[in-house]
């Protein structure tokens, strides 16, 4: 079995939980950690990955104990949400870098000279594709995780500011001025009229 070692998962790594606080993180261990991990491996369909799971909600659960509330219900069932959510959380997770796999995949395939296409073609968007890729790096990396995420790994504004841990009109600021400088480094000179 399993210790769960309250004092090393504490926020503060020189404050340990009291001994009775202690004691009900490792019995609510004893008692549901087949659940939690029942709850999260429904969702993930993984049992290594369901494993992380439950220790993540163990883990956050010494953290604070006092987080739940009995009389709001019992602690198996508040225990199993917090798996499913984080089990959510980590499939969500998965899904946005495979779509982002799947979009630089198509990009990269983009990039490869279709047979009806001339050279001319095939070096332009080439070149357009280094100013552009050039443009974004010069971004801050703010901006850049921000605009990658929403465009290449398909996750919304608030998605993002709850990966990042900022508020939401940060990232839609950081999205907003990226763009912005993008637009700038990417029009080329202006025409003279």
């Amino acid at each position: 079995m399993v210790t769960v070692r309250a004092e090393t998962a504490a926020p503060n790594p020189g404050v340990q939980l009291a001994g009775a606080e202690r004691d009900s993180v490792e019995r609510a261990y004893a008692a549901h950690a087949a659940a939690v991990r029942a709850a999260a491996q429904r969702v993930l369909g993984d049992p290594e990955r369901a494993q992380d799971a439950a220790h993540d909600v163990f883990v956050r659960f010494c953290r604070n104990p006092s987080g739940f509330d009995p009389a709001r219900g019992d602690l198996k069932h508040y225990l199993q949400l917090m798996a499913r959510s984080r089990a959510l959380d980590m499939w969500r997770s998965e899904q946005a870098g495979g779509r982002a796999r799947e979009r630089l995949e198509a990009l990269v395939e983009l990039d490869r000279p279709q047979v009806a296409e001339g050279p001319a073609i095939v070096a332009e968007r080439r070149s357009e594709r280094r100013e552009m890729l050039g443009a974004v790096r010069k971004l801050p990396a703010p901006q850049r995780e921000a605009i990658f995420l929403a465009y290449w790994g398909d996750q919304s504004v608030a998605d993002i500011a709850r990966r990042s841990g900022v508020p939401l009109a940060t990232v839609k600021s950081r999205v907003r001025l990226g763009l912005q400088r993008l637009a700038l480094d990417c029009a080329g000179p202006t025409p003279v009229s």
